[in-house]
C-alpha cells in the first residue's frame, strides 16, 4: 500500500464525491440531456468553487500539493464534503510529514498505570484504541463487552475482528454499517498519518484477506468516530443498544478512550448490569 497522499487517492476522492452531488443538490439548473457520469460535471464544480476549469482539472488529476486553504475550502463547499471528508482533503493536500518529524502514531502496547486506574474506576465499559484500532487497554466491563475480540490470538483489533472473524456478523447487529464505518475510520487515520507503518500494514492485510474490506475501501468514505449508538449482540447477555463517546487521551494524541452507556431504566441498562455481574464472575 502506498502513502495515502498519493495522486490516485486525491483523484479518487474528488471524483467519487463529485459523482454524488446532483445539480439539484448544488442548486444548479438542469437543462436536461443525458450525462455520461453521475453527479456534477467538472466545469460545474469549478464554477461553484470559483476556480478555473483548467485549475480544477489539475486538482482532480491529483496535483493538489500547494493548494491554498481558501481553494480547498471552496472545493469542499462545492462538493458538499462533511467535516471528516474536509479534514481528509486537507491532510491529502499537506502530504506526508517530514522524515525528521516525530511520528504522531503510538506503538505503545499499554497505557500509563494512572490511565488504567482511571479506566478501572469507571462504572461503564471503557476501552482504549489507537489509530489502527488495536484495543490496548480496557476496564473489566470493557473486556466483558468486547469479550469475543479478546478471545483471539495476539493483540485484539477491532478492524480485524469486523472483517476477518466469522463471529462479527452475529456480534454487530448492523454488520454492514460496522464494516462501512471501520473502513472509513481507517481511511481518515491513514490520511492523517501516512507514515504510520502499522496502519499501512493493516490496510494491506485487510485488502488481501477480505473482499468486504476491498469493497468498502473503494468507496473512499471517511468517518470521525466520536459519538453515536451501536447495537451489540453479546453472546452472554443478548442485544443491547449502547451510546458510545470517544475522548482523546491527554499526552497520547493517537489514543482514544471510548466509553459505552445505556439510558437509565431501559432494557439496555439492565443488560449492562447483567454484563457487570458476568464480568465479576
Amino acid at each position: 500500500m502506498k502513502g495515502m497522499s498519493s495522486r490516485d487517492e486525491v483523484r479518487e476522492l474528488l471524483i467519487s464525491r463529485r459523482a454524488r452531488v446532483t445539480t439539484e443538490k448544488a442548486g444548479l439548473p438542469d437543462f436536461g440531456g443525458e450525462r455520461r457520469v453521475p453527479g456534477l460535471r467538472r466545469e460545474e464544480v469549478a464554477m461553484l468553487a470559483g476556480v478555473s476549469l483548467d485549475y480544477y482539472n489539475r486538482l482532480e488529476g491529483g496535483n493538489i500539493r500547494g493548494a491554498s486553504d481558501s481553494v480547498l475550502n471552496a472545493i469542499a463547499r462545492a462538493l458538499q464534503l462533511d467535516d471528516a471528508e474536509r479534514e481528509h482533503l486537507f491532510h491529502l493536500a499537506q502530504g506526508a510529514p517530514l522524515a525528521t518529524a516525530a511520528p504522531p502514531h503510538s506503538g505503545e502496547a499499554a497505557v500509563r498505570s494512572s490511565v488504567q486506574r482511571v479506566l478501572d474506576n469507571m462504572a461503564v465499559p471503557a476501552i482504549v484504541t489507537n489509530a489502527q484500532q488495536d484495543i490496548i487497554a480496557a476496564n473489566p466491563l470493557g473486556r466483558a463487552l468486547y469479550a469475543p475480540h479478546f478471545d483471539t490470538a495476539g493483540q485484539p483489533n477491532v478492524a480485524r475482528f469486523v472483517f476477518l472473524d466469522s463471529r462479527a456478523p452475529a456480534f454487530y447487529a448492523d454488520w454492514p454499517l460496522a464494516r462501512r464505518m471501520t473502513a472509513a475510520m481507517l481511511r481518515l487515520e491513514a490520511g492523517r498519518d501516512p507514515m504510520n507503518e502499522q496502519l499501512t500494514a493493516l490496510i494491506g492485510e485487510l485488502s488481501t484477506r477480505s473482499p468486504h474490506f476491498r469493497a468498502e475501501w473503494a468507496q473512499h468514505d471517511v468517518h470521525e468516530h466520536r459519538t453515536g449508538q451501536k447495537v451489540f449482540n453479546h453472546p452472554e447477555v443478548g442485544p443491547a443498544l449502547l451510546t458510545f463517546d470517544a475522548f482523546d487521551l491527554p499526552g497520547e494524541p493517537a489514543l482514544s478512550i471510548i466509553t459505552y452507556s445505556a439510558a437509565p431504566g431501559t432494557t439496555d441498562a439492565d443488560r449492562l448490569a447483567l454484563l457487570a455481574s458476568w464480568a465479576a464472575d
